[in-house]
């Protein structure tokens, strides 16, 4: 078992680690700053400190590093060589993924593009999302129905001659409040009578089209999360938009949506460590800064234990994410479902014990605006719904493990 990065992913690393120190880090108040400044808050794509970063990172070669396939300047990175560098923009989630075009869920939608857009619908959405010229979302969570089972999804896509027809309702719709989200994926109902997975379509619906209306922005722990568009509850009147707008084919969306799914899930996982780890570097720090009872905390038992089984958490969760980064690689998203299920699972929950123990390390502070956990917290718990809620992945991923020791040989 080799467990060194090769050539091209350690020059990366080097290259992505300097450039965060030097540029992206030291960013970040100004980012703030400029955000606070905007005539729309949620327009945070359009601040002067972002377009600066991300013209240097596509300079550098850091860009739309997330995209396996070699096109608009992606270096055509495999999920392994990948996952270091996702781990390394999990330290400033707010800034970093952005900063290289690798934020979501951009990278979600241009790999459904990518993968199953036409020539047209590339060159008109694809083409822009990938120079970062736009924002997207992917609209298929809904307040009506338990979207943890996807063939729920209640909003309908009717066809009417050379169009289609949208109306029902979505929330938390990631990035859906930033006006420069000119594009929305949609998953909804073509077919009501065909079989459970088959239901289910996906259409490219451009923002200014009549009948969308974006209801309001929605908050997770009251947190609005503004730095990144926000999440959206989104209407949909009597929505039409021309039949070329379909992705793939009527009945292909509850497949397109596990397509995007699994690397979404990885790509998670993969920033989520880095905020684990910097969760840690807080923790020692703020350990060995505050003083209780005549010595720092950094000496009491009970904090060391925290520090100490911190790290063995987040080395066990790092292999695990590797591995499922490689079978991804070489067998495939279906090979490498179990695996998936499995960090998906192990990730939120690993990180969010982490940063509760750096949240008590930093006493009160650790609630407060003036460290970055609290956000962190809310941010990562958030994880444990996203792409599908843990109770899912645990029954499917039960499911499998007892058919595999249970069927006769």
């Amino acid at each position: 078992m080799h467990f060194a990065h090769d050539d091209k992913t350690s020059g990366l690393i080097e290259q992505l680690e300097t450039f965060m120190a030097e540029r992206i880090l030291p960013s970040e108040a100004t980012f703030h700053d400029q955000l606070g400044e905007l005539d729309d808050r949620w327009a945070w794509s359009a601040t002067p400190v972002l377009k600066e970063l991300q013209a240097e990172a596509r300079d550098q070669g850091l860009w739309n590093l997330f995209l396996p396939q070699e096109h608009a300047d992606s270096p055509g990175l495999t999920n392994l060589q990948y996952a270091p560098l996702a781990e390394i923009t999990g330290r400033s989630g707010h800034l970093a993924p952005a900063a290289l075009n690798c934020a979501a869920p951009d990278t979600g939608n241009m790999e459904v593009l990518s993968l199953f857009g036409t020539p047209e619908q590339q060159e008109r959405w694809l083409q822009p999302l990938l120079r970062a010229e736009i924002r997207s979302a992917f609209a298929m969570t809904e307040p009506d129905v338990a979207s943890s089972d996807a063939t729920n999804i209640a909003t309908r896509i009717e066809r009417d001659g050379d169009s289609y027809v949208l109306n029902g309702r979505k929330w938390w719709i990631t990035g859906a409040m930033n006006p420069h989200a000119e594009i929305l994926i949609v998953m909804g109902k073509t077919d009501p009578s065909a079989s459970r997975h088959r239901q289910q379509s996906m259409i490219l619906v451009p923002r200014d089209t009549p009948g969308l209306e974006i209801v309001r922005g929605m908050e997770v722990f009251g947190y609005d999360d503004h730095e990144h568009g926000g999440h959206a509850e989104l209407r949909f009147t009597d929505v039409r938009v021309p039949a070329t707008n379909l992705i793939g084919e009527e009945g292909h969306g509850f497949a397109i949506a596990q397509a995007r799914l699994g690397p979404g899930r990885i790509h998670h996982c993969m920033r989520a460590i880095g905020v684990a780890e910097l969760a840690i570097e807080l923790m020692c720090k703020r350990a060995s800064e505050r003083v209780a009872f005549g010595r720092p905390i950094a000496n009491q038992g009970v904090v060391r234990d925290w520090i100490a089984e911190s790290r063995v958490r987040i080395e066990q969760l790092r292999l695990l994410v590797l591995k499922t980064a490689w079978l991804m690689d070489t067998v495939g998203n279906r090979g490498a479902h179990t695996e998936i299920q499995a960090i998906k699972i192990a990730t939120p929950q690993t990180v969010q014990w982490i940063l509760d123990k750096a949240i008590q390390t930093h006493g009160a502070g650790g609630l407060s605006q003036d460290f970055p956990l609290a956000n962190l917290y809310a941010a990562i718990r958030t994880l444990r719904f996203a792409d599908g809620p843990d109770e899912v992945h645990k029954n499917s991923l039960a499911k499998n493990e007892i058919a595999r020791h249970t069927t006769d040989a």
